[in-house]
C-alpha cells in the first residue's frame, strides 16, 4: 500500500474558505456600501419582477477611508454636521470595518427574504471591482445593481464603483441612490 501525494497542481480544499455557489445566468449581483432598506430590495425586484433570478449581495469593507473626498461628499449634500464628524472621527480598525460590514450583509439578506426573495452575498474588500470582475469572469452575471448614496467627487468624475465596473465590465451596471429611486 502507498500513499500518494497530492498533485500540485491542485489546490487543498481544506486550506481555503468555501467557494461561493454556483452562477446562474440569472444571477443579478448587488454591490452595496450600507444595510439595504426595503425599498432598495423593493426597487431591485421590482426589475426583474418576471424573470426567476439569484441574487448575490456583496458589501465592501471600508478600512480606507479617503477623508477628503469623504468631506466634500458632505459638503456638497449641504451635511455640514456629517463633514464635520467626519473630520473628527477616526479611521475604522480592519475588525471593527469587517464586522460593521458583516452586520450590513446580514440585515441586506434579511431584507430580500422578507421580500420573498433568496440571496446570498459576502464581504469584500475595500475595492470591489475585483471580486466584481471575478463574479463576471465566473459567467452567469446578468446585471449589477450598485447601491450607493450620493458621492459628490467620485460620481461626478465617474470614479464610483457603477462607472467603474461599466468601464471594466461587458454586463448592464445600474447605479441606484440608497433609500431612493433615483439613478446614479
Amino acid at each position: 500500500m502507498t500513499a500518494s501525494l497530492p498533485d500540485a497542481g491542485v489546490p487543498d480544499p481544506s486550506l481555503s474558505a468555501p467557494a461561493p455557489p454556483p452562477l446562474t445566468d440569472r444571477t443579478v449581483v448587488v454591490l452595496t456600501e450600507d444595510t439595504l432598506t426595503a425599498a432598495d430590495v423593493a426597487h431591485i425586484t421590482a426589475l426583474h419582477a418576471e424573470d426567476d433570478v439569484d441574487y448575490r449581495v456583496l458589501v465592501p469593507a471600508d478600512t480606507e477611508r479617503n477623508l477628503l473626498v469623504s468631506v466634500v461628499d458632505h459638503l456638497g449634500l449641504g451635511e455640514l454636521r456629517e463633514a464635520l464628524d467626519e473630520v473628527l472621527g477616526r479611521e475604522p480598525h480592519p475588525a471593527e470595518a469587517r464586522a460593521q460590514a458583516s452586520d450590513q450583509l446580514a440585515g441586506s439578506l434579511a431584507a430580500f427574504g422578507a421580500a420573498g426573495e433568496v440571496a446570498d452575498g459576502s464581504v469584500v474588500g475595500d475595492d470591489p471591482i475585483p471580486v466584481l470582475t471575478d463574479e463576471v469572469a465566473r459567467g452567469g452575471v446578468r446585471e449589477i445593481v450598485v447601491v450607493t448614496y450620493p458621492h459628490a467627487v467620485e460620481d461626478t468624475f465617474h470614479r464610483d464603483w457603477a462607472s467603474r465596473a461599466r468601464d471594466r465590465l461587458r454586463v448592464p451596471v445600474l447605479h441606484l441612490y440608497a433609500g431612493t429611486s433615483e439613478l446614479g
